[in-house]
């Protein structure tokens, strides 16, 4: 089996062969076709998260070792069932729900694996999709996508499937409401696009680069707001007419998440998805005194996966820009995407 792996904690991924895995009991290995490049899988692949003041998360420390294979938007076809394996057939098309949990605690059986404590999640803790082949423990993740294009179904995943849940996050909104969303990368553009399915809100968006707000007008943005000034707090104020009730930040740096808390009105709700790192002062009295909600968010659930998968393919169409890459060129797709030169997603090709 050929995979495109970390090696070294901060250097290029190296092409490795190993042998190709043999199901057993449940599992089910996945020939892998297209693989979503992720902004996740640049924080795993230099080794850690940012958590501000000097801290970081290492991934080393999470038990994963080298050499890792990363990569979590998987569509591929059934390679091979263990023998325990029945909810799917060789040669059927699928999508992967990466975000697996122990299947025996009680967020397990609630069905919420993204909260168990001893996940397994494909691409992040166990060998994912930048390869020609990945084991999935059990069948129940493996989803038939139907009719969308196999692109957008690898999306789905994850960008696509953050978006959503993050949506759902936030409180029930009115036609008057206004979402904004900061950061129109991959992420938020899935949030713009999908949103009108969760909210009768209006969204805008506010980003420090103008050619992802365009974007993100095509992805149904009713306002953009370009947020590299000065100013930022009293201009976008005064392009949206005032507080709003939800925000969701894409992005998660200590400017963004500073900025959410500007522009929150009293009651609203403020999501955290961003993974870009560092920290906030943050006087703990503002929260009861403006009624704020402020909460993180990572991804979904394999019902959320499920749920997406239905709108996406009743809408039959996707606003968000795909651009393929054969998987050899992975490095320097994942370059690009955390120098902010790309406009939309990056799948890889096998």
């Amino acid at each position: 089996m050929k995979s495109y792996a970390v090696v070294a904690w901060g250097a290029p991924l190296e092409e490795h062969d190993s042998a190709t895995p043999v199901p057993q009991g449940a599992e089910v290995l996945v020939r892998v076709e297209r693989c979503g490049i992720c902004h996740s899988d640049v924080h795993i692949r230099h080794g850690a998260f940012d958590l501000g003041q000097g801290r970081s998360s290492r991934i080393e420390d999470l038990g994963v070792q080298l050499p890792f294979t990363m990569g979590h938007e998987i569509v591929g076809t059934v390679a091979a069932l263990g023998p325990d394996a029945r909810g799917v057939a060789v040669g059927q098309p699928v999508v992967v729900y990466p975000w697996i949990g122990c299947g025996a605690c009680d967020a397990c059986a609630a069905g919420r694996d993204i909260d168990c404590a001893k996940n397994v999640s494909l691409g992040v803790r166990r060998a994912g999709g930048y390869a020609d082949h990945v084991l999935v423990p059990r069948d129940r993740y493996l989803l038939d996508y139907g009719s969308i294009d196999p692109n957008v179904a690898a999306t789905c995943a994850c960008s696509g499937l953050t978006a959503y849940s993050a949506l759902k996050k936030l409180p029930p909104l009115t036609a008057t409401d206004t979402i904004l969303i900061i950061g129109a990368g991959g992420l938020g553009l899935a949030a713009t696009a999908i949103a009108s399915a969760v909210t009768p809100a209006r969204i805008a968006v506010a980003d420090i680069d103008e050619t992802k707000l365009a974007a993100a007008r095509e992805a149904g943005a009713a306002l953009t707001f370009l947020s590299a000034r000065d100013d930022a707090k009293r201009a976008l104020r005064a392009e949206l007419g005032g507080p709003v009730r939800g925000v969701i930040d894409f992005v998660g740096s200590p400017a963004t998440v500073r900025l959410a808390l500007d522009i929150a009105a009293m009651g609203a709700t403020i999501v955290v998805v961003g993974l870009f790192g560092g920290s906030i002062d943050l006087p703990t009295a503002l929260l009861p005194l403006r009624n704020l909600s402020l909460r993180g968010s990572y991804t979904g659930t394999l019902d959320e996966m499920k749920e997406l998968l239905a709108i996406v393919g009743a809408r039959g169409t996707h606003a968000v820009p795909i651009t393929t890459r054969p998987m050899r060129e992975v490095n320097a797709a994942l370059d690009d995407l955390e120098a902010g030169r790309i406009v939309g997603r990056v799948v890889a090709t096998v």
